[in-house]
């Protein structure tokens, strides 16, 4: 038990350290929105529609989308470029 509860600590300690490094760059200008939109539209048929069907961005919070694609990037070893247009696609749809 405490073996499990010290893995949910430094997970979430580990997020926390990730999310606070994401989020200078978090708010892209206009224009290079609009280019990792198109480039994670490009993406998403080539990493994720082979196994999940397309869903509004809306269904989730940003938060979760950028915890999902971390999950994902590891489950699916994606290059860090791909993940952050991936994850300006997800957001906005």
């Amino acid at each position: 038990m405490r073996k499990l509860f010290a893995a949910i600590v430094l997970a979430t300690l580990a997020i926390g350290f990730v999310g606070a490094s994401a989020s200078a760059d978090e708010n892209p200008s206009p224009a290079e929105h609009r280019r990792l939109f198109r480039e994670g539209a490009k993406l998403w048929p080539v990493y994720c529609n082979t196994c999940h069907n397309a869903r509004p961005g809306s269904e989730k919070a940003p938060y979760e989308w950028d915890l999902i694609i971390m999950h994902m990037r590891t489950l699916g070893n994606l290059p860090a470029g791909d993940v952050r247009s991936l994850v300006e696609y997800l957001k906005s749809r």
